[in-house]
C-alpha cells in the first residue's frame, strides 16, 4: 500500500493521476495547503521542502517528495509508461524535465499573474502571457509528428497534461495550438486521468476546450 499526500492541484494530481493509471493500490491523504497543512511538523518528515506530493511505499518503506522523482519511482515499481527502449525512455525523462523545469514553473508564475493577482503587474503579466504561449508553441510542435510527448503515453503525458489542463488559467486557446488539442482531449478522455484529477477532492470538473 502507498500512501499518497496531495491535494487537487497540478503537481498533485500527476501522481494521483499515475497511481490510478498503474492500479497501484493507494491511500490518499489530504494535505489542504489552503489551510497551511503543508507545514505540520508530520508533513515536514516526509516532504522536507513542504510540498506536495509526496508518497510513503509501505511495500519498501521508501518514501518520496517532488513529483518528477515520485513518477519516476512510480514508473519503476509498476513497469508502466516509460518506455523500454533506450532512446524512447530518454525522450521521456527528457520531457518530464521540460515539464518540471519549463511548463510546471512557468504556467505557475502565469496562474499567479494572469488569474490571482490580475493589475500587480502589467509587465509580469506580459512576461508569463507571452511565455505560456511560447511553451505551447514547443508542445504543439513537439506533437504535430508525435501521437505523445515520447512517442507512447507516458510519464512525461502525465506530467505535463495536468499544467496543460488549466489552460483558461494562463488565457490560452486550445484553438491555437490544434496538436496539443488533440493530445489533451485525448489524454482527458482516459478513464483513469478522470479519476485522479479529482483526487483527494472533487473541486472543479476537467475544463474542455470548445
Amino acid at each position: 500500500m502507498i500512501d499518497l499526500y496531495t491535494w487537487s492541484t497540478p503537481n498533485g494530481r500527476k501522481v494521483s493521476i499515475m497511481l490510478e493509471e498503474t492500479g497501484l493500490p493507494y491511500k490518499t491523504r489530504a494535505i489542504d495547503i489552503t489551510n497551511d497543512a503543508q507545514f505540520d511538523d508530520d508533513f515536514l518528515r516526509i516532504s522536507p521542502n513542504n510540498k506536495i506530493p509526496a508518497i510513503v511505499d509501505h511495500d519498501t518503506g521508501m518514501s518520496l517528495f517532488e513529483s518528477g522523482a515520485i513518477l519516476l519511482y512510480l514508473a519503476e515499481k509498476s513497469g508502466r509508461f516509460m518506455p523500454a527502449d533506450t532512446v524512447a525512455r530518454w525522450r521521456a525523462i527528457e520531457w518530464l524535465m521540460f515539464q518540471m523545469g519549463g511548463l510546471g514553473p512557468m504556467l505557475g508564475q502565469a496562474h499567479h499573474f494572469l488569474k490571482f493577482n490580475q493589475g500587480a503587474s502589467d509587465y509580469a503579466e506580459k512576461r508569463y502571457a507571452i511565455e505560456a504561449q511560447r511553451l505551447y508553441d514547443v508542445l504543439d510542435a513537439r506533437l504535430e509528428d508525435h501521437e505523445y510527448l515520447a512517442g507512447e503515453y507516458s510519464i512525461a503525458d502525465i506530467a505535463a497534461w495536468p499544467w496543460v489542463s488549466r489552460f483558461e488559467w494562463q488565457r490560452i486557446d486550445m484553438n491555437d495550438y490544434p496538436n496539443v488539442k488533440r493530445w489533451y482531449t485525448a489524454i482527458a478522455a482516459r478513464p483513469a486521468v478522470q479519476r485522479g484529477y479529482h483526487v483527494p477532492v472533487h473541486r472543479e470538473e476537467i475544463s474542455m476546450p470548445e
